[in-house]
């Protein structure tokens, strides 16, 4: 296995500038990405829930199965001078797309080399977004079939917009899905034990959340990873005093955040998160559905569709006895996050990084700092035989992530066309038109509707040469159909519609290489300055 960085082009104007470190958008945060010695010091002014934290993790991730080394970290996040590296995605289906692991494999990475670095316990944790209610969004994986990306949805319907970590697996759908799925992997040695590992995960599971913390607790094993569930009604039980500083400090949240969204869009950031001063942004449970709160012009708490109108007083009582019907949105999770962990550093996507960048005032209404946002890393997995199909059409591995396959496909296949259709199509269109221009007119100065038909007559004879054009085209496109599946292989595999990690699923890999294939990635140092990583298999 091989690891090495490649410059990805095409980037969030705001991550990259952030990656960059330009006052522009650095002014916007509180730490540069790596100033973690300071954020160590900030940390030790506050104080953490630490034994009850430890109590719900230990309860949580006890009920996933996870190994004797999450445990020994739990133990660890007591020590008052223990640190966590957090990152969070929703519970996609064995795991969702590579990026849920990619995230995942940053926040080990990110604690290992901190902990090394700052002489102190750092804690990798990965918060998983179970009170997220998109079904839509975790429901399905995609997977390489018949020079496409085939979409593998569970048939499970999910009517109410109840939280991810409130839904039953239904058994009869998820392992109908199951077998599909493998079906679709081509038998290897290590096909049978991902199907028993499989199977085991779905056996201790009742929810897709407990599905997911299964399948990843079996990926890694040996790192310490602690799983949280922001959906757990222990967890919000112990959240209820911060759901109180939320509900109080609301106006300053609200503005501050709607100020810093209106700043960064008029200096040219485009931020795709809808905000405005009468956010309340927590959601209410009611039903099992999750309300949206605003601020009517009262002063009450109320639901978009005055689904229900609470009084401060009445939201506060409600979050001091019943924090379990109450949940947080986009900008009230990571400071709810860094309530609850003393956060050394989140890790982000560009996504994330780019909703952060609003995200200070917040932090600062509630007496707080936001922590060192540390973009990522990324990762596309390149095997062997991709390898040497890039090879054999000379495209660079750093051209195909950055979308160069396509034009490369049009290009080999216009040379092996001869003479080239297309223009070929083009001169004989003009030749048409022109050799039926005196036809044309002459049916004009007849008559207006003689015209009109020798327009229409035009367009039925170019019509037939684009009917043959494409049907010339079909008969080249079958002769080397090879060739060009070969090039759609490497589309789909190394830019996907984008990057390999925002489509591709963990699967195929694991298929391949085994259960163990993504702790090798571990036991490389990367360098969290870098875009991205080609990993050679």
């Amino acid at each position: 296995m091989r690891i090495e960085p490649v410059h990805i082009e095409k980037q969030n104007n705001l991550v990259r500038d952030y990656r960059n470190q330009k006052k522009m958008v650095t002014q916007y945060f509180d730490y540069g990405i790596m100033d973690f010695e300071k954020r160590v010091q900030e940390l030790t002014n506050r104080t953490f829930k630490r034994q009850q934290v430890a109590e719900v993790l230990t309860r949580l991730n006890k009920a996933w199965g996870a190994p004797s080394s999450t445990f020994e970290n739990i133990e660890r996040l007591k020590s008052e001078d223990s640190v966590v590296v957090i990152g969070g995605q929703q519970a996609g289906l064995l795991t969702g797309p590579l990026y849920s692991i990619n995230k995942i494999i940053s926040i080990i990475q990110l604690a290992k080399q901190q902990e090394k670095q700052l002489g102190i316990p750092v804690i990798p944790v990965f918060w998983i977004a179970g009170e997220d209610h998109d079904f839509e969004e975790i429901n399905h994986i995609f997977i390489h079939q018949d020079s496409r990306m085939k979409k593998y949805k569970v048939q499970q319907r999910i009517l109410d917009k109840r939280s991810v970590s409130e839904i039953d697996l239904n058994r009869d759908d998820i392992d109908e899905w199951v077998d599909i799925i493998l079906k679709q992997m081509p038998e290897t040695q290590y096909t049978k034990d991902i199907r028993r590992t499989i199977l085991s995960c779905l056996e201790n599971a009742t929810s897709y959340v407990d599905f997911f913390a299964n399948f990843i607790f079996k990926l890694f094993q040996e790192e310490g990873l602690v799983l949280m569930d922001s959906g757990n009604e222990f967890v919000r039980r112990l959240e209820n005093d911060y759901f109180t500083q939320m509900i109080t400090k609301r106006e300053e949240i609200s503005s501050g955040v709607f100020t810093a969204h209106k700043e960064l869009h008029e200096a040219g950031y485009a931020i795709s998160l809808d905000v405005s001063p009468h956010d309340g942004n927590l959601f209410y449970h009611k039903d099992q559905e999750r309300i949206l709160l605003m601020i009517n012009s009262e002063g009450n708490w109320v639901g978009k569709q005055n689904e229900i109108c609470l009084t401060t007083e009445e939201l506060i009582s409600i979050a001091e006895h019943s924090p379990e019907v109450l949940s947080n949105n986009v900008v009230t999770r990571p400071l709810m996050q860094d309530l609850v962990f003393p956060t050394l550093a989140f890790i982000g996507g560009p996504g994330e990084i780019s909703y952060w960048s609003v995200l200070k005032p917040a932090f600062h209404a509630l007496n707080m700092k936001m922590p060192p946002v540390v973009p990522r890393l990324s990762f596309t997995y390149v095997e062997r035989k991709i390898h040497k199909l890039l090879q054999r059409y000379e495209i660079t591995p750093t051209e195909a992530i950055n979308g160069g396959v396509l034009q490369r496909r049009k290009a080999w296949f216009k040379k092996k066309i001869n003479p080239p259709i297309e223009e070929t199509v083009t001169d004989i269109k003009a030749v048409i038109e022109n050799a039926h221009k005196p036809l044309r007119d002459i049916a004009t100065t007849i008559r207006a509707d003689l015209g009109d038909l020798a327009e229409k007559n035009l367009g039925y004879l170019i019509r037939d040469i684009e009917f043959l054009e494409k049907r010339i085209t079909k008969a080249l496109e079958q002769r080397f159909e090879k060739e060009l599946s070969e090039f759609d292989l490497l589309e789909n595999t190394l830019h996907p519609n984008g990057l390999q990690e925002r489509m591709w699923n963990p699967l195929p890999f694991l298929n391949d290489y085994g259960l163990d294939f993504f702790n090798e990635i571990n036991g490389a140092v990367c360098s969290f300055d870098e875009d991205h990583y080609i990993v050679y298999i």
